[in-house]
């Protein structure tokens, strides 16, 4: 179990985000129903009640999975530390976040019940009580609970914050369910007005509350970009700016429903779409800043502007990379068994142990082949937006073939991405995966390579279903979430949020050209003709970006 340790952190963030995810469903659907559903049931008719019903339903699965990720999260977190203290389960079950997981769990699934039983009206008192648990149990192991000025107004902050989230990114679920039972201009009108109530009130308080705590959290404006909780919560900003122009336009859509109840309503279930995956986004954000202290708590470490701007500076990029046995890992290594040869010592020493809460030594030359592979990547990724946009043109026919290069880089990630590991390294493939850092670089590749054989056959005819064009837009969005989670582990802070804060414009990049090709493939045949250039020239800058990026 200690050789688990590194993972832990990462999948802790990985449930943080699942666990925030369902809260926002569960809390989202519960509004929804109180404020939207059973009130405009009757009004609607037929429509109305296949909505309230259908509402119930996922409110009963939202609520479920809610409980089934908390209890796993809560099983994961007292295992770990029963067994990296030694205290027993009794003694760990008395804690704080023993007993708010275990609260949030039953709430949950006393919720769950109560949603999958309700047939004509659901218990709205209830389910409010049961959310006011849910959110109270996560106050209780939010930063707020850490303070000690300021406690209660930045627990209630906190409170807002979560709720208001919710009821905007998790009843969006439920207002797409309402959009499609919906068969005339009359009732997609009253709900698109009454949902656009509910989202903009929750705007406001989001927006309040977020501010609030950024001020107490951050401090100043050197811990907003010298720090990864600075860093992070800037991102989210940027996120939730895409949210407010998806949301903007939805409005506006709204209105147009108003004017004209004859209206095609196909854009706003699509704009609504693309705010669920931006949203998820935004959650798994939040779950990252969980593993973050704030800003104003780290006071030393902290990269200066300049050392940002230089980050950031462009440089031409360097294609000669460094011997393998030069690495830092392989070269303590060879000093090792060198030493126990000349002792006659039969235990082998490791130079590093993956899993095992040590930080892995690094050298210059570690830090060239690094920088080495991220400018092949971007040549790579730089070509395949040329060609992409080569296709666009009509001007070259086999430039439809571009996806095939995602080939190539996967297979050079694979290879090159962790140089201690296999296929180059001595340590084995599966001891590799105790390391978060290793997991992300392969879940990146089996993303790259996945999306190539996909996008391939879309690009030359080879589907005739609609879902496998829908692969390239979801994976690129999971691609930039996993990036805004990525992490490395150094044991300078300092360099650590250098490396970090150049992955933000390629995760917020990838982001963008997700969900353009996702609204591209979605909106036909009424989609934006900008649509299609936008996502191509994304897969330019990315190219860019990386052929630019710099460790020092």
């Amino acid at each position: 179990m200690a050789l688990l340790l590194d993972i832990f952190g990462f999948v802790s963030v990985l449930l943080r985000g699942l666990t925030l995810t369902a809260q926002a469903f569960t809390l989202g659907g519960v509004a929804f129903v109180a404020l939207l559903a059973q009130p405009l049931a009757a009004q609607l008719g037929g429509p109305g009640i296949g909505i309230r019903q259908k509402s119930y339903r996922l409110l009963g699965w939202s609520a479920l999975s809610l409980a089934v990720v908390e209890g796993l999260f809560l099983t994961l977190q007292l295992l770990i530390l029963g067994d990296t203290t030694g205290l027993g389960m009794k003694d760990l079950a008395g804690a704080d976040f023993a007993l708010a997981g275990g609260a949030l769990t039953l709430a949950a699934l006393i919720l769950a019940v109560l949603a999958f039983r309700a047939e004509y009206e659901f218990d709205v008192f209830l389910g409010l009580l049961l959310s006011a648990v849910i959110l109270g149990s996560q106050a209780v192991t939010s930063h707020a609970a850490e303070q000690i000025l300021h406690r209660y107004p930045l627990g209630a902050a906190e409170l807002l914050h979560q709720a208001a989230a919710s009821v905007w990114i998790g009843g969006l679920p439920y207002f797409l369910i309402a959009l499609a039972k919906c068969r005339d201009g009359t009732a997609w009108r009253r709900v698109g007005k009454r949902f656009s109530l509910m989202s903009m009130a929750s705007v406001a308080v989001l927006a309040s509350a977020g501010l609030f705590m950024a001020v107490f959290y951050i401090g100043s404006l050197d811990a907003l970009y010298g720090t990864a909780y600075g860093i992070m919560v800037s991102t989210k900003t940027l996120l939730l700016g895409g949210l407010l122009l998806l949301g903007g336009l939805n409005f506006l859509h709204v209105e147009k429903l108003r004017r004209d109840p004859n209206t095609p309503v196909l854009r706003l279930r699509r704009f609504a779409e693309a705010e669920i995956g931006i949203g998820l986004t935004v959650l798994f954000a939040a779950a990252s800043l969980t593993s973050q202290p704030p800003g104003i708590d780290l006071t030393q470490d902290r990269a200066s502007l300049s050392e940002v701007v230089e980050r950031f500076t462009p440089v031409w990029p360097g294609f000669a990379t460094p011997d393998h046995a030069s690495l830092a890992i392989p070269e303590l290594q060879a000093r090792l068994d060198a030493e126990a040869a000349q002792t006659a010592n039969h235990l082998q020493a490791f130079a590093f142990t993956p899993g095992a809460g040590q930080f892995p030594p690094r050298n210059a030359e570690d830090v060239a082949w690094s920088q080495y592979n991220h400018h092949w990547a971007g040549i790579f990724v730089l070509v395949i937006g040329l060609l992409a946009l080569a296709e666009r043109s009509g001007a070259a026919p086999l430039a439809r073939h571009w996806p095939l290069l995602f080939i190539g880089l996967g297979v050079f990630l694979l290879v090159r991405s962790d140089p201690e590991t296999w296929p180059l390294g001595d340590i084995g493939f599966f001891d590799s995966l105790r390391d978060p850092e290793v997991v992300q670089h392969r879940v990146l590749v089996l993303l790259t390579l996945g999306f190539a054989l996909f996008e391939w056959r879309v690009h030359n005819g080879g589907y005739r279903s609609t879902w496998p064009p829908l692969v390239f837009p979801v994976v690129m969005a999971l691609g930039g979430g996993l990036l805004l989670t990525h992490s490395h582990a150094l044991s300078n802070l300092k360099d650590q949020l250098l490396i970090e804060v150049t992955h933000v414009p390629l995760a917020l990049t990838a982001i963008v050209a997700g969900w353009s090709r996702w609204l591209e493939l979605r909106l036909q045949p009424y989609g934006s003709a900008a649509l299609p250039w936008i996502w191509r020239v994304c897969l330019v800058l990315i190219g860019l970006i990386l052929l630019t990026y710099r460790e020092t």
